[in-house]
């Protein structure tokens, strides 16, 4: 790399973009390798792949109801329960 890049680049207002950037990246890794070790419809291998279509439903039930999804099932879908509160109740 040029030096003229690494300036235009490595300066502090590009630093939220590469945190952003990573953030992005890292999300979409953590599924890709989600999906391809715990998803009952992913084969990797030739000896899976020739079973064909399996009624695992068991399987399949552990893969949905993960342990994020359990933990916020019976949680209130609000960002900030007591600011809302704070302005929404009259008191």
């Amino acid at each position: 790399m040029s030096s003229a890049t690494l300036k235009r680049w490595l300066r502090p207002e590009v630093y939220p973009l590469f945190a952003a950037l990573g953030v992005a990246v890292g999300i979409c890794g953590m599924q890709l390798v989600r999906n391809i070790s715990g998803n009952p419809e992913v084969r990797v291998t030739k000896e899976n792949r020739a079973a064909g279509i399996l009624d695992n439903h068991a399987e399949g039930e552990k893969y949905a109801e993960h342990p994020l999804r359990k933990f916020v099932r019976n949680k209130s879908p609000e960002i900030m329960p007591n600011i809302n509160s704070f302005f929404a109740d009259p008191k």
